[in-house]
């Protein structure tokens, strides 16, 4: 006779399953719009134009803002035209909206009901609804490099695997902490619109902030944001990788579900 998974291991199937698709045509999307971007490049790079001195030319503010290194490499080009923008930005913040929508939108809807009326703990749940989110971000970190590596000697240019491989390695913690973000956003609001607007904004504000921040001389008050910890330029330009910053975003990713299992167990459905 077999045994039935652990409610939290069920509740994360489930989850990753109805997600498949939703996933997997993310993923085509990214690759799509990192190949256009390198399409462009040998143009760009044999146009005569000294990107360096342009890239020396913007505000301060802005180039710290978007980590914007060099820009006439691939590495940089990659970095400024993709990774920055894109891959830290506009996923990071996806993906909070995302957590955003998982316990609010249950809640709302009354399937929560359904769901803890088979007697499971509300902390499955949240660990349930958190894990079942794993596989999209590993499907997304798994398929990119592969996807930008083949891209660049599409072009005839080159690049250090080595460096793909940390871009996207460390990007895991840093997206898990975002949709972690969501999550214990989620716990905070009963409606899924609000908790997703919330989880957006909020991870955008922090990312503003930071930028801000960073050419102050409080500089260190913008560790507060997940993105403080995950610079892609300094991945691939500089070879440069942040272990301190990737367990800090880990540590965080703990808190964040921990919190949010806390929220959730205390929550009130009835109302």
């Amino acid at each position: 006779m077999s045994e039935r998974p652990a409610p939290w291991l069920a509740i994360a199937r489930y989850e990753a399953a109805g997600r498949a698709r939703g996933a997997a045509v993310l993923t085509g999307l990214l690759s799509a719009f990192l190949l256009l971007f390198l399409a462009f490049f040998p143009s760009l790079s044999t146009a005569g134009i000294d990107l360096d001195a342009y890239v020396e030319a913007l505000p301060p503010a802005f180039r710290e803002a978007f980590g914007i290194i060099a820009i006439s490499s691939i590495e940089g080009f990659l970095a400024v035209e993709f990774y920055q923008f894109a891959w830290l930005l506009l996923v990071g913040l996806y993906l909070a909206y995302l957590g955003g929508g998982t316990i609010a939108g249950d809640v709302a809807s009354g399937r929560m009901d359904l769901t803890l009326s088979a007697s499971v703990p509300r902390r499955d749940v949240v660990i349930g609804r958190f894990l079942g989110l794993w596989p999209l971000v590993l499907l997304l970190n798994a398929v990119l490099p592969v996807v930008a590596y083949v891209g660049v000697l599409a072009v005839g240019e080159t690049i250090a695997v080595e460096r793909l491989v940390a871009v996207h390695a460390l990007a895991v913690p840093y997206h898990l902490c975002c949709l972690a973000f969501g999550i214990a956003v989620s716990t905070l609001a009963s409606r899924e619109g609000v908790a997703q607007r919330i989880a957006l904004g909020g991870l955008f504000a922090l990312f503003m902030f930071e930028s801000l921040a960073a050419s102050t001389e409080y500089d260190r008050t913008g560790a507060v944001s997940p993105t403080a910890h995950y610079d892609p330029s300094a991945i691939l330009v500089n070879a440069e990788y942040d272990l301190v910053g990737a367990g800090a975003l880990l540590a965080a990713t703990l808190a964040l579900v921990a919190l949010a299992a806390l929220r959730f167990g205390r929550m009130d459905l009835t109302g």
